[in-house]
Parts: structure tokens; C-alpha cells; sequence
């Protein structure tokens, strides 16, 4: 396995909400990133994202570089293939573990045998991804929160064979992206998802059954529990859709208590998944 020392390229498998903004902080921590996704398009709406990103922190001064430079160390492709002379790479595709396994055994024949394979999945079982590769020893969770370039929490994941070595090149990896790390076995969900899905399920169901309108909802959540968002304008941060398989994933893994709610599931139903596209349980510009 490789040292932290020697990484120098990342790659990213995903261009989308969590793919770009983990390129974005990997590169303006000085790490060269290759970012792809399955369609030209995808990749420069990631492109897109980092650049209004990137001038969003310059304007308030958050950034010690140029964002230009962070910008020019980013280099987009279609080509899983472009990813084989990277020293680390973070899968960031979709919540779905036929489309992990499949990345996962293509990474292992494009990228040397002693490069960590890390996913930023939200609820998915490391070891069933790890399955797919013969190197499941440098397979680990790296779940990164959303904004990425925001938040500062990063949770590393370990799976039934991941090799303490490659948990503690996890630990390091985020921390050399100013982040902060805590660790979670294998189970359902890990430490985030596990309370929080609840906590956003029992928030919505609260409100559908008129405890409360969702503005007070969310304001007695925030003042009565010091949290920055209440669970409705939180959902639709996250994105419903989001919210809604990690939810099912969830309740087929540990049961009822974590049934979606009826409402998340009929706002999903009618396209409103939140701040993404414009409407959720709010509305916005």
C-alpha cells in the first residue's frame, strides 16, 4: 500500500453533488484530480459546480490559493481508464451497490494493485463493494458530508477486511483536506445516517400530521436542540431522493423503525428532491 506521502494524483469516480466537491477540496489541498463521469455533460456541470463553488469561498476570502489554480489542477474524462496512474481514488456514484461493484472491479483493473480504493457511499455495505475486488484489504469508506468544500466532517468506514493500514491512510488523506475524522464499523447506515434518517423521517411525519407548520417545525428543532437546520430544510439541503433510499436501504437492513415517511416518498414521487430543483419541502431561487 501506498504512503500518504506518495499520493499526488486523486482520482474521482463522479462528478455530481458529492464527486465535484470532493475533486474541488482535493485539489485546492494540492492533490492533481482526475474527476469522471459516464458523460461529457455530467462532467462539466461538476466543472460548472467548482468554479461558482470556487468564487463563492474567494469572494469571502476562505481559500489560500488562487481559485484558478485549484481550478487548472482538476482534469475532467468519460475514461475509467484515465484513472490508472492515480494514487488514491474516491468512488462518489450512485446509492447503488450493482453500480459500486462494477466501478469497483473496473478500478482494480485500471489502477495499480497497491492504490486504496475508497467510496464515499452513504449507507452500503464496504464489504459487499469491497467483494467485487481481490484487493479488499485497501477498500474503505471515506463518506464525506455535503457541501463537501463546507463541511468539515469526514467518516471513515472500515469493512470486514480492511487492513488497519488502509483506516489509518483514510484518517490522514482527510485530515491533509482540513477535515475531521471519526470511524464507524460496517453497519447499516454507520454513525451519521443511522441517527439522523430517523430523526428526518419523524420530522416529516410530525409535520404531515399537523404538529406544527414546517417553518415552526424546523425553528423548534434548531432552538430547542442547538442544530444548524431543522430535519425538513435539512432534507431538502441533503435532497430528498437522497434521503429517501438511504431510508430504504435503512428499513430493509434494521426495520420498521426506519421506514420512510409517506410524505418523503410522495415529494420524491412529484420530482421535489429539494434545493436541486428548486422545490422540496420549501421553495428557492
Amino acid at each position: 500500500m501506498r504512503e500518504l506521502s506518495e499520493v499526488e494524483t486523486v482520482g474521482v469516480v463522479g462528478a455530481g453533488t458529492m464527486g465535484n466537491g470532493i475533486a474541488q477540496v482535493a485539489a485546492t489541498a494540492g492533490y492533481d484530480v482526475v474527476m469522471r463521469d459516464i458523460e461529457s455533460a455530467f462532467v462539466e456541470n461538476g466543472f460548472d459546480a467548482i468554479e461558482s463553488s470556487l468564487s463563492r469561498l474567494d469572494g469571502k476570502d476562505a481559500l489560500d490559493d488562487d481559485p484558478n489554480a485549484i481550478r487548472e489542477r482538476i482534469t475532467g474524462t468519460t475514461d475509467l481508464a484515465d484513472l490508472a496512474e492515480c494514487d488514491l481514488v474516491v468512488e462518489a456514484a450512485l446509492e447503488d451497490m450493482s453500480v459500486k461493484q462494477e466501478i469497483f472491479a473496473d478500478l482494480e483493473a485500471v489502477t495499480d494493485d497497491d492504490v486504496v480504493l475508497a467510496t464515499n457511499t452513504s449507507t452500503l455495505s464496504i464489504t459487499t463493494i469491497a467483494s467485487a475486488t481481490e484487493r479488499e484489504d485497501l477498500v474503505v469508506g471515506l463518506h464525506f458530508m455535503n457541501p463537501v468544500p463546507i463541511m468539515t466532517g469526514v467518516e471513515v468506514v472500515t469493512g470486514e477486511k480492511t487492513a488497519p493500514a488502509a483506516t489509518a491512510f483514510a484518517h490522514a488523506f482527510a485530515e491533509d483536506l482540513d477535515k475531521e475524522t471519526w470511524e464507524s464499523d460496517d453497519k447499516p447506515g454507520f454513525v451519521t445516517n443511522r441517527v439522523l434518517m430517523p430523526w428526518i423521517n419523524e420530522g416529516i411525519r410530525a409535520y404531515d400530521e399537523g404538529v406544527a407548520s414546517k417553518e415552526d417545525m424546523d425553528k423548534g428543532m434548531k432552538l430547542g436542540t442547538n442544530v444548524p437546520m431543522g430535519p425538513l430544510e435539512l432534507a431538502d439541503h441533503i435532497g430528498l431522493d437522497i434521503c429517501l433510499d438511504a431510508s430504504e436501504t435503512l428499513h430493509e437492513e434494521l426495520g420498521d423503525r426506519y421506514k420512510p415517511a409517506y410524505l418523503l416518498k410522495r415529494k420524491v414521487a412529484a420530482g421535489d428532491l429539494g434545493k436541486k430543483t428548486g422545490a422540496g419541502f420549501y421553495e428557492y431561487e
